[in-house]
């Protein structure tokens, strides 16, 4: 029996990182379908086979963090890692059928930590994790702000003289599929590793695996796949408010949005760091408009996405707290 219900659980967080592909989709895309550089369909196929090669470049620091650094290791069991993945992907599919950019990385976060509070109360929680994470709920976005601005003055300057803006445009046109495929490497090697972190945290809770035992291969490719395959599924009302709402964009303003998004999730994942996607390169897309003017962005929906995210957490949280209350009276 015990072992079916680890089978169930591994399955459905292979869920939540499928629904983390179709979630974050927008993420990875809205930006080059936005420009026409290709064509919806090619452009998630593009990112979803970038979101699996990311499993040859990466290493597995950030899926360790998820593992050890959030929830003290005596506190997880099948229940609550079940409880927190059910708050998470609730949580995610709220927002996706609001078109709303949230993080599934905070709301992971979110729902494990809700779920282990149900169990053993606030003293479950890791707080020198937590307090990373937090720091860079905050600094995300506005790293990819200042990067995402940074590039888009570098390229006006190098090309100032340049007047024919069309031109311009067209060229950039074919950088901006190295800068989608560069950004959806960082999204594959941030995001599908906090899955295969979870994944190693309940092997670890249920006896399958050393506390200090690396990630599986099977747990690596298992989660890629699942995110390349929700990737494919695509975001399509998450791209909408990425592409074209926030700040209209142009290929000069694609490429330095995927670059500056690119160069911030590398450095993350390469310091063990789970940072958001959604708020790197939301970030980075606002830093791009405002290097135009600051009317070029609509700041209105920018709110409305950063409510999103601060009630991400909580949500997530709250759902999961409620679901293992519910798990454990059943079992």
């Amino acid at each position: 029996m015990g072992n079916l219900a680890l089978v169930l659980v591994i399955a459905v967080a292979l869920g939540f990182d499928y629904v983390n592909g179709f979630h974050d989709a927008a993420n990875s895309i809205a930006t080059v379908v936005s420009t026409r550089v290709l064509t919806p369909r090619k452009a998630v196929v593009w990112a979803a086979f970038f979101n699996f090669a990311a499993f040859v470049v990466f290493g597995d620091e950030v899926a360790s963090t998820i593992a050890n650094d959030v929830v003290v290791q005596s506190v997880l069991s099948i229940g609550v890692i079940f409880a927190g993945l059910v708050g998470a992907i609730l949580w995610d599919l709220v927002t996706f059928w609001l078109g709303l950019p949230t993080s599934s990385s905070h709301a992971l976060v979110g729902g494990i930590a809700g779920a282990a509070v149900a169990k053993a109360g606030f003293d479950a929680l890791i707080s020198s994790g937590l307090r990373t994470i937090g720091v860079f709920i905050v600094l995300s976005p506005l790293i990819g702000l200042a990067t995402g601005l940074i590039f888009t003055l570098v390229i006006f300057w190098v090309f100032h003289r340049n007047r024919d803006v069309e031109r311009l445009n067209r060229g950039f046109r074919h950088g901006q599929l190295v800068s989608a495929a560069a950004f959806s490497l960082g999204h594959g090697a941030n995001d599908a590793q906090k899955t295969m972190g979870i994944i190693l945290a309940l092997l670890i809770a249920s006896g399958h695996a050393a506390s200090d035992a690396s990630t599986p291969l099977w747990v690596v490719l298992s989660a890629h796949t699942a995110i390349a395959l929700g990737t494919l599924t695509g975001g399509w009302r998450i791209v909408k408010t990425m592409g074209s709402r926030i700040t209209r964009l142009t290929p000069v303003g694609g490429v330095a949005a995927e670059s500056a998004a690119a160069a911030t999730l590398f450095a993350t994942s390469a310091g063990g760091i789970p940072v958001s996607t959604t708020h790197t390169i939301t970030g980075a897309i606002v830093g791009v408009g405002a290097a135009r003017r600051l009317s070029a962005v609509r700041w209105g929906v920018a709110g409305r996405v950063v409510w999103a995210w601060v009630l991400t957490i909580p949500g997530a949280f709250a759902v999961a707290f409620l679901t293992f209350l519910v798990v454990d009276v059943l079992s």
